[in-house]
């Protein structure tokens, strides 16, 4: 049964499950409905795994050929390609169901486009274009949106200022493991932008998008929907992302470098997600 676990991607679902919380809690504008919380993150837990069910199916070539991701079970072959299909689709019907029941409409329908961007159109074409990390961002900045409508019912200012942060967030921290893990993602002949245009490239387009999610970031309080608390936080960790950044172009150890890259991206997605519900602006 581990196997089954291991290839839902726990990982991920809980780092999801983070954005969902904030952009929930976001729209909820302190009055919490703690049912309607827990089917979300329910839903949407059984859907994200259900997408890296399928993704692991669809990469189960790719992965052989990389060091990180050779031991998958769906890879090596502990778990039958049918069981694989069959597991994701129940995980997925599942979640759809919870969140179609418990929520609206138009989170369901937003769950499903996020769904339908990662394993078809991100999982499919990731071997074949340069664009696929763009097209994955896409599907990642889904589930904070999921979290915000289930309580609004609609896709408002904050809504796609949450989208437009995930996007402009995870394009740095996928090129920062593009870069990590260079030469297993040049094994696997996968068109990363590192392995295609190069570091020097990879790093002025980090340096860009991490500028566009700190102006992003601080719209919610330009919108009112966050508090001076929280522009500082993301603010000076944000500062202190792009100022790592741009030390990138003078290391003599990329390898170390974009490790570094990739850590501080996580405390600046825990961070802003921690503070948008301690630093509300609560509107009556």
């Amino acid at each position: 049964m581990i196997n089954y676990y291991l290839i839902t991607k726990p990982g991920i679902i809980f780092g999801n499950l983070v954005t969902v919380a904030a952009g929930f809690l976001l729209a909820s504008q302190g009055h919490l409905n703690i049912w309607l919380f827990l089917a979300t993150l329910l839903g949407i837990a059984f859907i994200i795994g259900s997408a890296c069910v399928f993704n692991n199916y669809i990469d189960r070539e790719v992965d052989r050929n990389m060091e990180r991701t050779k031991q998958r079970p769906i890879a090596t072959g502990l778990i039958p390609i049918r069981n694989a299909l069959f597991f994701a689709t129940l995980l997925g019907v599942i979640g759809g169901a919870i969140l179609f029941a418990f929520t609206n409409l138009l989170t369901a329908l937003v769950a499903a486009i996020g769904f339908f961007v990662y394993v078809i159109l991100y999982s499919l074409w990731k071997r074949h274009t340069i664009y696929s990390t763009a097209i994955g961002s896409v599907a990642g900045a889904v589930p904070p949106v999921i979290g915000y409508t289930a309580v609004s019912g609609q896709m408002d200012a904050g809504a796609w200022i949450l989208f437009a942060m995930m996007i402009l967030w995870q394009m740095p921290h996928f090129f920062s493991v593009a870069i990590y893990h260079l030469q297993d993602y040049t094994a696997a002949q996968i068109p990363v932008l590192p392995v295609i245009k190069g570091l020097f490239r990879t790093k002025v387009h980090m340096v860009l998008y991490i500028i566009g999610f700190i102006a992003a970031a601080i719209l919610l309080t330009l919108y009112d929907y966050t508090g001076y608390h929280y522009l500082a936080i993301t603010t000076l960790l944000g500062m202190i992302w792009l100022v790592l950044c741009l030390q990138g172009f003078r290391t003599n150890d990329n390898h170390r470098w974009a490790c570094q890259m990739f850590r501080l991206s996580l405390i600046m997605v825990m961070a802003f997600c921690l503070a948008i519900p301690f630093d509300l602006r609560i509107h009556p």
